[in-house]
């Protein structure tokens, strides 16, 4: 396994059992820590696939007639659970909030709240991005984006800094009262295959669509084969979302359900499909995509990338322009109105009957009466059930069992502070300090948590969490600059779901 060495600290994650994970050098397929990471090479990516053009997207989703196409999704806030926001051209700083930088990276001040991947920018420019050189503009540009920080620049997360970030975004929904969260993006998925009725993570996605945030999850990219979605796009507190090909039209009447979208053997099927393969959005020059996969690059803004991770963007985008328009949606109405989107005719979806989403259908559709009766996890379960084969380790030694990133998770008090949102206090999750206690300092975005120093070692034993892959490198301004990348592991599957070509 090649790990990112960290000063004192080997960060890695293990890779995905059965992914077909290259030999050293090899640039072919790697299962890295994003719903929206099959990573391909040059030569296996999707570098033959027709681009599809946000304009495009826009149309293939009845977004550009109608009311529809007066709407852009101002007050409705939408948090971004991911690899951070870079300040790129294309991103308006007014439409950016920094929450919680929860990484590891968090303890790099030069690092901290950035996009050292590329892959949260990316997401961020489907949704807001306004990309004035291209004319290439987001679904929803009016939205406000909360951006909450967890994955480094190789993808390493835990399972527990992702349930730190839903939880703070249900303590902190409504911190702008003009542009309350109501919808989660996340393109996250970890390689278990854990039992709904005790899995934490569950219970911490329900907590969240009990507080009127719809969450869309990405269903995953290890193919149409691989027998399940990635979790937490199991449940069924979340629209699970698989990615259309639409091969470069503006029409309907050619998508097909991409081959590498997930689906399950186990009943549980895909809510909705959305646009996404070959879409161009916003690059980070520098970023680790960006510099192993220079074949993706689309002039010198934008950058290509394929799978749910893009179609989980667009759906989240697609939900705030619907909410804009009826602001009173509960998540699960929200999410029938989407379903009830448009019957595609080819291929799987054809015969499987899920449909591609299309606002101007949900504007119009009658919103379904009744109660969410989902039947609640008690958040008790084990969290080496939850990550499967998603685990971090330092010093070469795996984060395994009932801990966090920091030390012991007590599951059932965490469930009872979950439900009562007290889980966090200012910036202590669960008794660790994991950032400051509220809104200051200054960055490009609008506003932004403050950050905090983490005491004490890692379960690796050390103290020292900053990055020698990224020594000498610093945000110019527009590009990551400085010194070469060493050490770069690509982490397992817990965000898995594009293809970069």
């Amino acid at each position: 396994m090649r790990a990112l060495t960290r000063t004192g600290v080997a960060l890695a994650a293990l890779a995905l059992v059965g992914a077909g994970v290259p030999a050293p050098g090899h640039r072919g397929l790697s299962d890295a820590g994003w719903s929206g990471m099959w990573l391909s090479g040059t030569t296996a990516g999707d570098t033959t696939s027709v681009v599809t053009t946000l304009k495009q997207v826009r149309s293939a989703i009845g977004a550009d007639t109608g009311t529809a196409a007066t709407l852009t999704g101002k007050g409705v806030g939408i948090a971004l659970i991911d690899t951070g926001v870079a300040p790129v051209p294309g991103i308006p700083a007014a439409q950016v909030v920094n929450g919680p930088d929860l990484s590891f990276e968090s303890q790099s001040p030069s690092l901290r709240y950035l996009d050292t991947y590329g892959h949260g920018t990316h997401m961020a420019g489907l949704i807001i991005g306004n990309d004035t050189a291209t004319g290439t503009k987001g679904i929803a540009p009016g939205a406000r984006l909360t951006s909450i920080k967890v994955g480094t620049s190789n993808g390493a997360v835990d399972v527990t800094q992702m349930i730190a970030a839903i939880d703070w975004v249900v303590k902190n929904r409504n911190h702008d009262p003009a542009n309350p969260i109501k919808i989660i993006s996340l393109s996250y998925g970890t390689g278990g295959n854990p039992a709904v009725w005790d899995d934490p993570l569950t219970l911490a996605v329900q907590q969240a669509w009990k507080a009127g945030i719809t969450v869309v999850a990405a269903a995953g990219n290890q193919g149409n084969g691989y027998g399940k979605l990635t979790h937490p796009a199991q449940g069924t507190s979340v629209i699970a979302v698989g990615a259309a090909d639409t091969y470069g039209t503006a029409t309907t009447a050619d998508d097909q359900l991409s081959a590498y979208t997930n689906l399950a053997s186990n009943g549980r099927p895909l809510d909705v499909l959305a646009p996404g393969t070959s879409i161009p959005s916003l690059r980070v020059p520098g970023s680790n995509i960006d510099v192993s996969f220079p074949a993706a690059r689309n002039g010198d803004t934008l950058f290509r990338g394929s799978g749910t991770s893009q179609a989980t963007a667009v759906t989240a985008a697609a939900a705030a322009l619907v909410l804009q328009a009826r602001p009173t949606l509960t998540p699960l109405q929200l999410k029938y109105l989407l379903i009830n989107g448009t019957y595609l005719s080819k291929g799987k979806a054809a015969t499987l009957g899920v449909k591609e989403i299309n606002v101007s259908m949900a504007l119009a559709g009658a919103a379904a009466g009744g109660g969410d009766a989902i039947g609640e996890s008690t958040g008790a379960g084990m969290l080496d059930t939850t990550r499967g084969s998603s685990r971090v380790s330092a010093d070469g030694v795996q984060l395994s069992g009932q801990n966090t990133i920091f030390g012991p998770f007590d599951a059932a008090t965490w469930a009872t502070r979950a439900r009562a949102q007290t889980a966090w206090s200012g910036g202590v999750w669960m008794g660790y300090r994991m950032a400051g206690d509220g809104w200051t300092g200054t960055s490009y975005a609008s506003k932004t948590w403050a950050s905090a120093t983490w005491s004490g070692g890692s379960w690796g034993g050390s103290k020292n969490w900053t990055d020698p892959a990224w020594t000498g490198r610093a945000w110019s301004g527009r590009a990551w600059s400085g010194a070469a990348w060493t050490g770069r592991f690509w982490s397992s599957d817990d965000w898995s779901s594009s293809r970069w070509g």
